[in-house]
């Protein structure tokens, strides 16, 4: 069975969204490494509306490794109103979300990752499809945006294991853990 590995920045106030306020002054060539070992290890994408487009819109003209091994790997995003993808290799999941990803789990191949921890993420985590989640937890307080930008989200209770961590010389931490129920 195929695992859900989502990697996803997140400040220390909870912000994972509006990250122009708050990440980009975290990114050097360690964290870059550490990515695309996490990338390099997938065998797939998933991801939400919202972020496939931001990242239709950039990956597609970039170049180097990171760009060739994400532009070169199957894609799946969850949409009810996407219907052409334009970013090669994208399938749309249309359908209900849980079910179209139990399938893709069961399915032939190694690790899905996903970026991003929006209504995708948390409705699989909260149906136990979310097999580890990466926080890459940077020093700072963001202190934007509202309910739906936040890693908190009413009425999901998951136990999760500790797994790991890895902190970078610029401060940010990436705690890793396992869920409990995935599967």
């Amino acid at each position: 069975m195929r695992s859900i590995v989502n990697s996803t920045f997140v400040s220390l106030d909870g912000v994972v969204n509006h990250m122009d306020k708050w990440h980009f002054d975290y990114v050097d060539s360690e964290t870059d490494a550490f990515a695309l070992d996490q990338l390099m290890a997938s065998d797939a994408m998933l991801m939400g509306r919202k972020t496939y487009e931001v990242y239709a819109s950039a990956w597609p003209n970039r170049d180097g490794v990171y760009a060739e091994k994400i532009n070169s790997l199957p894609k799946y995003v969850a949409s009810s109103s996407l219907t052409e993808p334009a970013w090669q290799h994208t399938t749309v999941l249309s359908g209900d979300l849980v079910e179209s990803v139990r399938d893709l789990r069961a399915g032939p191949g190694g690790p899905i990752l996903m970026h991003g921890y929006g209504p995708v993420a948390k409705t699989l985590l909260g149906a136990g499809l979310l097999d580890e989640l990466h926080l890459w937890v940077h020093p700072v307080l963001a202190g934007v945006g509202g309910a739906e930008d936040l890693l908190l989200h009413a009425g999901l209770n998951v136990v999760l294991r500790p797994a790991g961590q890895h902190t970078f010389k610029n401060g940010v931490v990436v705690l890793s853990f396992r869920a409990r129920d995935a599967g």
